[in-house]
């Protein structure tokens, strides 16, 4: 069922997206809101259909907690679409280098990805409320680019109780993902490391084994001139 979600909270990204931006009529609007409440009777029914299903469902609620704030949120939908992260990390733990690469442009997207969602969510919240700092789409921008970055310039900060709901959950998402590039970076430093350090240490076994070798040598020749001499020492009346 993971591609059928991923449609889906794609289909919510974009009915969501285009309802904050571009505020349709009324018709329009509807539309909007029936393909998001669509996608999420889909996904309460995908949840509660595997959870029915569970062995044990009270350690099934708490291992898939974040399927369930899916459900209880709406805004956390399109967050769905980061569920391949579990997938690319497994895989990268499999494979290695192989995806290394791969594992650090999906972190770049999916922190882009986030600033985006963040971005539409907080305006969402902010703009009707009379204190907002938060009005356009490009302090919305601005605000969750510093906020994921961890750098909070503080010109710009959510006063809702919406708001700053969505701002808990960029700075803990984008944490967790420059922490996934930090890791590989770190984990490609340390193989680098220890593929030298056995490059080295084959090399010395390699000398070791061909000094070996020549003592070896060394030895049975003298061993021979030896029992050369005691022969000749032998013959001598």
């Amino acid at each position: 069922m993971d591609w059928p979600l991923t449609v889906s909270s794609t289909m919510f990204l974009i009915a969501y997206a285009w309802s904050v931006l571009a505020r349709p009529g009324p018709f329009w609007q509807l539309a909007a809101d029936l393909v998001m409440w669509t996608t999420w009777a889909y996904f309460a029914i995908d949840y509660l259909m595997r959870l029915a299903t569970a062995k044990n469902r009270v350690h099934w609620f708490f291992v898939h907690i974040i399927d369930f704030l899916i459900v209880a949120l709406p805004l956390l939908r399109p967050l769905k679409l980061l569920r391949i992260a579990a997938i690319v990390v497994a895989v990268q733990r499999t494979l290695g280098s192989a995806m290394r690469g791969r594992v650090v442009w999906y972190a770049a997207g999916g922190t882009a990805f986030l600033v985006f969602v963040s971005a539409v969510a907080v305006l969402d919240a902010e703009r009707h409320s009379a204190d907002a700092h938060i009005t356009t789409f490009a302090d919305a921008l601005w605000w969750a680019t510093a906020t994921v970055t961890t750098v909070g310039y503080g010109d710009f900060s959510p006063v809702t109780a919406q708001g700053r709901l969505v701002a808990v959950g960029l700075m803990v998402a984008g944490i967790a993902l420059l922490g996934v590039v930090t890791a590989t970076v770190a984990s490609w430093l340390l193989e680098q490391v220890t593929a030298r350090e056995e490059r080295f240490e084959a090399a010395t076994q390699a000398e070791v084994g061909e000094l070996t070798v020549q003592i070896e040598a060394l030895r049975s020749e003298i061993a021979e001139l030896r029992a050369s001499s005691d022969n000749r020492s032998s013959s001598v009346p």
